[in-house]
């Protein structure tokens, strides 16, 4: 049987996403330097072409993938969040426990981070998109440490605090798993938390 070509009877939107799907990929496996339109292409089983078709070039796609994987962090936070209800501290333990499990404490996409994070001095695109990222995660740590009594002439250095703390760990823990029991790594942020919190009371 012939076969059938990667996108048939698919629309653009279809098409975009599983060309930020194949980019994603093969930065995990590949980093930045691996990330060409040849490979992307061939992970994604299309030519060459669809990617400038689409994207106008790889940095552009490499863009839009950065966008793509902020956005589904931003959507697993979001939705911790929304199911712990309405107490405040349960919020916020929520918020700083999703960071620390699956998918975002994931080692391909630590991977795929990493690579992103090699390109933020190269490409002003990326360092744009990495600033703007920061910016609302830290807004929305802000709202939920506001939330929790933290006063806002403390509110930048606690959520700065805060952020470094489950970065620290989400490292470690995609790294190296094994350091941690179950529920290791979310426990000691959480645990931490009220320290924190307390030095802008």
């Amino acid at each position: 049987m012939a076969s059938q070509p990667a996108f048939r009877r698919s629309d653009p939107d279809q098409r975009r996403a599983s060309l930020i799907a194949a980019c994603a990929r093969v930065l995990a496996r590949e980093g930045a330097a691996g990330a060409s339109v040849r490979a992307i292409a061939l992970e994604a089983g299309v030519s060459p072409g669809l990617i400038g078709h689409h994207f106008g070039g790889v940095d552009t796609l490499i863009a839009a993938t950065y966008a793509q994987v902020e956005e589904q962090v931003a959507e697993a936070l979001d939705r911790a969040v929304a199911a712990a209800g309405p107490d405040p501290r349960a919020r916020l333990e929520a918020y700083v426990t999703a960071s620390l499990l699956p998918p975002i404490a994931d080692s391909e996409l630590l991977s795929t981070w990493i690579a992103f994070w090699s390109l933020v001095r190269a490409r002003s695109e990326i360092a744009r998109l990495h600033d703007e990222q920061y910016s609302r995660f830290r807004a929305g740590l802000e709202a939920l440490l506001i939330e929790n009594g933290a006063q806002p002439a403390a509110l930048r250095r606690i959520a700065i605090a805060v952020t470094a703390l489950v970065d620290g760990l989400w490292l470690e823990l995609c790294l190296s798993p094994q350091t941690f029991a179950e529920g290791e790594a979310a426990a000691i942020a959480r645990d931490s938390l009220p320290a924190l919190i307390s030095t802008g009371r």
